[in-house]
């Protein structure tokens, strides 16, 4: 009995560790990105910030393949690691190879269905990251899996800072879309060479062939998953550049930047310290249920401000990071900013199903979602930008009320608990909505330089004192549980 609570806390100091780790190179990395987007936004066209995200699309398509689902069969793998560790670096090579050779004959296929002939070039040139990430892909699933996120915070900061500067100073120099590309490549490469020199693993060309049948066992369902997830995710990319063109498709990928960087974005980086964490306990049935619930607390403490606070602010938002030419993202940013909180509600159930070694139950989930979101956007597209993010929301309240339904059914949890885990949030958000929105109202003539920080100063303010009221003693232990952590 000791032993299991020795290992429970070790694992939660690990997981702890991680997330805030985690969440500093978040933080760093996004504020980056959000920098040089804003200065990127007013030397480039909404045509070449939708050239990008064409391509970036049709990469995405690509990438479900890149490790087939290897990594992630890694990180939960219990034996033979380092054996397996070289069966995926070497099978994820050779992947990432044919993958940038495979972009060369495909590119012109992307840039006929687009009606865009600029996408082959740029989609050429981006193909190579295939292999490029390749070469560091397996250390930092090693990194992963040992939650050692204060490493991994090295290569993330190397892509992050590498792809704004190169791409700050090309843009600077005139050569548009092309800023984009190459600063994209060279953030790849910068994260390559970070993760060899950081993480102590040298691998060995070998594929061991039973290890490598029940890797890829695991990870082909994985893939199956994924295939149907990056599907549903850039649909409205494939709609919108199609139906409403390229410029469209730039404002659209503009309005969803700041919802994927605030708020996708910090699901992806909690889910890549939660999959690991539930991998650990895949076996203690109680306790994975009690850590999905903790993590619908937590997310939705972090993720609640953040969609209502691009709500209320969404005009001096963009005035101020993206500037005059693309407001017409403003109305578009509100809708999408709560379909990000109502996307965030159930996200981390398929890390449990992930966990458990059972992907299939997210395959038939992205079936669903995939039915329900294709009719609601080509509806939508049909009254423009507009009618597209209103079809995009009300798609997820239906898709997300069906995963919780599917979530409480498999974990045992109900409505009640979920709410439950909600209340702390909603109730700070009960107190900032008035306050942020009346600030809004009362700086109205200020420039949205001054406004701005106004709104979110009171906003975010008093959020943290509510919060701090009903949570203060619960974020108490969390911080001292990881300060206090040893090393491993």
């Amino acid at each position: 009995m000791n032993n299991s609570s020795n290992e429970r806390t070790s694992i939660a100091r690990k997981a702890g560790r991680g997330v805030i780790w985690n969440f500093l190179s978040f933080g760093v990395s996004k504020s980056i990105l959000l920098l040089t987007t804003s200065i990127l936004a007013r030397l480039l066209s909404k045509e070449d910030f939708g050239l990008v995200a064409i391509a970036v699309v049709a990469m995405n398509y690509l990438a479900v393949v890149k490790d087939l689902g290897l990594g992630l069969a890694l990180i939960q793998r219990r034996d033979d690691v380092e054996e397996a560790a070289n069966t995926v670096f070497t099978i994820n090579l050779l992947l990432g190879v044919v993958l940038s050779l495979l972009v060369l004959p495909l590119a012109p296929l992307f840039a006929a269905y687009f009606q865009e002939p600029q996408v082959t070039p740029v989609l050429s040139w981006l193909g190579l990251s295939f292999a490029i990430n390749a070469l560091g892909a397996t250390h930092i699933n090693l990194l992963m899996r040992d939650l050692d996120y204060r490493r991994k915070f090295i290569p993330d900061m190397g892509n992050t800072v590498v792809k704004g500067i190169l791409s700050l100073w090309l843009a600077l120099s005139g050569l548009g879309v092309w800023s984009l590309v190459f600063g994209q490549l060279a953030g790849a490469l910068a994260s390559t060479l970070a993760a060899w020199l950081i993480k102590p693993w040298r691998p060995r060309l070998r594929i061991n062939l039973p290890l490598a049948r029940q890797l890829i066992q695991f990870g082909a369902s994985v893939t199956g998953v994924d295939v149907l997830a990056v599907f549903v995710d850039n649909l409205s990319y494939l709609v919108i550049g199609r139906l409403l063109g390229v410029a469209a498709l730039g404002v659209f990928s503009i309005s969803y930047r700041l919802p994927e960087m605030l708020i996708v974005g910090n699901l992806w980086l909690i889910a890549s310290v939660l999959f690991p964490a539930f991998s650990s306990i895949q076996d203690k049935p109680d306790e994975l249920r009690r850590g999905f619930l903790v993590s619908i607390r937590l997310v939705q403490l972090i993720v609640m401000p953040l969609c209502f606070g691009l709500l209320v602010a969404a005009e001096p938002i963009v005035r101020v990071f993206f500037g005059e030419q693309w407001l017409e993202a403003i109305p578009l940013l509100r809708i999408l900013s709560m379909y990000a909180l109502i996307y965030s509600v159930g996200y981390h159930a398929g890390d449990v199903y992930k966990a458990l070694g059972r992907p299939d139950i997210l395959f038939k989930l992205n079936i669903m979602s995939a039915a329900i979101l294709v009719p609601a956007l080509l509806l939508g597209s049909q009254f423009g930008l507009l009618g597209f993010a209103w079809g995009y929301l009300i798609a997820i309240i239906f898709d997300q009320a069906i995963t919780l339904y599917v979530a409480g059914r498999f974990i045992h949890v109900s409505w009640g608990d979920i709410l439950a885990e909600i209340k702390p949030a909603a109730l700070g958000i009960v107190f900032m909505l008035p306050t942020a929105w009346g600030t809004l109202l009362f700086t109205q003539n200020l420039s949205p330089f001054a406004q701005l920080p106004m709104v979110v100063l009171t906003g975010a303010t008093l959020y943290l004192l509510i919060i701090w009221r009903l949570e203060g003693d619960a974020l108490f232990r969390l911080a001292q549980l990881v300060l206090t952590a040893k090393r491993s």
